[in-house]
């Protein structure tokens, strides 16, 4: 089906069209671009330019450009434009001025991506849904996944982040949403923000692009859970919180068969849900979700029904059998809030041994130091039996910890990844986390590669 003609894209860029064509997908890379697809000629790492060639070559419906690209005809089918990332945010503006479906916006400091999929795997069924791909959240991601969107969407999920300060705020103006959702408000990217205070407005500026009326989806029982609310009020929001206190709430969270199934109270309707993982943080965003669907004017026990379906990215807490050990890996990103939830999430596990294998945590300012350290008088530390460190940050964690609780630190993750068979024993519950800087995921890769050769 066609996404976009010429003369659509053209009008919504005011760029010129070389030669007539007609796109069915947008793409940013010549790498996973399809027959059909416009390519977008991105300046990053690389000029996009360069590859404009290849992707038509590959069969590109055309290229959004801002100069004819060496090695290409003139008469080639492009669309230029005077700045490429300002064609592709105006494309991503019309793409979201014709859908006349409903949208809703997921930010926070923890969670966007795992909670954008459990709303997308929750409207299964109801409609068209269009979501971001992967953690496409920032000044090119949004305006790709609103291009990407066919105009008969009827739900719309997309995600919103940010490193530094005034970064939500376009965005969300850019796509409009109905409903705005914040996970939580946790110690991330904090450098750059001074103060979590300061991280709470920054997440809160979504509800500036909402139309009215629109729905804030909050927290509930955070310290900064004020700022938000306030946000939302100068907004004109309907503020919906969310949590064990919020109007939005678990009634009941249990595990069952390796996941969790319970009920909530959204608005006053009781609602079933199962989650195909364990960790109270997930079922808490179960919930958030629960009620940012509602007030989008989804069917909510149909949804409740439908989050069995999801399980989490990759990285990003998943529990993955490796032939004798479970692993939860986690180690897309960490900050103190997030390794909280993963060794919560690690100390509930059966086994016999609990093992948490961390890698530092990035971004978190002046701080930095205690914050690593104060990790190992977490509460959930009491239940996991060994851990072991990579990095000159969790060197601080490691040296906290009891002597019998304390495993191999070693200066990088490399190092750690290379004794992968000395950090487990058979039938261990092991959780690897830490920021993505960190290159924890080394470890994880360490670990599967072990149990591959294991199982030939």
């Amino acid at each position: 089906m066609t996404l976009w003609t010429s003369e659509e894209a053209a009008a919504a860029t005011g760029g010129r069209v070389t030669a007539p064509w007609a796109a069915t997908g947008v793409s940013i890379d010549t790498r996973s671009i399809r027959p059909g697809d416009l390519f977008v000629a991105l300046q990053a790492a690389r000029d996009g330019h360069d590859f404009v060639a290849q992707a038509l070559a590959a069969g590109a419906a055309a290229a959004l450009v801002s100069r004819i690209p060496d090695g290409v005809a003139p008469d080639a089918p492009l669309l230029v434009v005077p700045d490429v990332l300002h064609g592709l945010e105006d494309l991503g503006r019309a793409g979201r001025a014709r859908m006349q479906g409903r949208v809703i916006a997921i930010t926070g400091s923890v969670g966007k991506t795992s909670t954008k999929e459990m709303a997308r795997a929750a409207l299964a069924g109801q409609g068209v849904i269009h979501a971001a791909e992967a953690s496409y959240n920032n000044h090119w991601g949004v305006p790709l996944t609103l291009a990407r969107m066919p105009a008969d969407t009827d739900f719309a999920v997309i995600e919103i982040g940010m490193s530094n300060p005034g970064e939500i705020a376009p965005l969300s103006r850019m796509a409009r949403p109905h409903v705005a959702m914040i996970t939580t408000i946790a110690a991330a990217h904090l450098e750059a923000f001074g103060a979590i205070e300061g991280i709470a407005r920054e997440k809160g500026s979504i509800f500036q692009g909402l139309v009215a009326p629109g729905h804030a989806i909050i927290p509930e029982d955070l310290p900064v859970t004020q700022i938000l609310r306030d946000c939302a009020d100068a907004a004109g929001a309907f503020v919906l919180g969310f949590g064990d206190h919020g109007m939005a709430r678990p009634l009941r969270i249990s595990a069952r068969d390796g996941g969790l199934s319970g009920q909530a109270r959204i608005t006053g309707e009781t609602v079933s849900f199962a989650l195909g993982t364990t960790g109270r943080h997930f079922a808490m965003n179960a919930v958030g979700v629960l009620a940012a669907l509602g007030a989008a004017g989804a069917d909510v026990a149909q949804a409740g029904g439908r989050l069995s379906d999801w399980r989490p990215p990759n990285g990003r807490g998943a529990l993955e059998d490796l032939g004798g050990i479970r692993l939860i890996d986690d180690a897309f990103n960490a900050n103190p809030t997030s390794l909280s939830a993963g060794l919560a999430m690690l100390a509930a596990q059966d086994g016999p041994r609990r093992v948490a294998i961390l890698g530092d945590m990035l971004e978190l300012g002046r701080d930095e130091v205690a914050m690593h350290r104060d990790m190992a008088r977490d509460p959930a530390m009491d239940r996991i039996d060994l851990v072991h460190c990579a990095g000159p940050l969790m060197r601080h964690l490691h040296d906290a910890l009891p002597e019998g609780r304390r495993g191999i630190w070693a200066a990088t993750a490399a190092e750690l990844a290379a004794s992968a068979p000395d950090l487990i024993g058979a039938g261990d519950v092991v959780l690897v986390k830490g920021s993505k800087s960190s290159r924890i995921s080394t470890v994880v890769d360490a670990l599967r590669a072990r149990a591959a050769q294991d199982k030939g």
